[in-house]
C-alpha cells in the first residue's frame, strides 16, 4: 500500500512539474509582433514601453504607455526616436 501512494505521489509530482513548464513556454510564445504603429496603437493606445521608468524625448503624449520587456523587444523596429517606447501616442 505504501508503495502505491509514493509511486502516485512521484507520478503527481512529475506532471506537474512538467505541466508548469509547458505553460510557461506557451506565455512566451504569445507575445505578438505588430506590422506598424497604427495596428500597435489599436491595442496599446499609448505604445509599450521597455520599463516603468523611461521618459519620452518627443513631445507631449496623451496616454501612458503599456509596460513589457518582452513586447517591446518584440516591436522594438517601431521605436524610431530610440528613447524606448514603441509607438507612443
Amino acid at each position: 500500500m505504501k508503495k502505491v501512494v509514493l509511486l502516485t505521489l512521484s507520478l503527481l509530482l512529475v506532471f506537474g512539474f512538467s505541466y508548469g513548464s509547458m505553460e510557461h513556454a506557451d506565455a512566451a510564445a504569445k507575445v505578438k509582433t505588430f506590422k506598424n504603429c497604427k495596428e500597435l496603437n489599436k491595442v496599446y493606445k499609448g505604445g509599450i514601453a521597455r520599463n516603468s521608468k523611461v521618459k519620452n524625448k518627443g513631445g507631449k503624449t496623451k496616454y501612458k504607455p503599456f509596460v513589457s520587456k518582452k513586447l517591446y523587444d518584440a516591436n522594438k523596429k517601431r521605436d524610431r526616436d530610440k528613447d524606448l517606447i514603441a509607438c507612443e501616442r
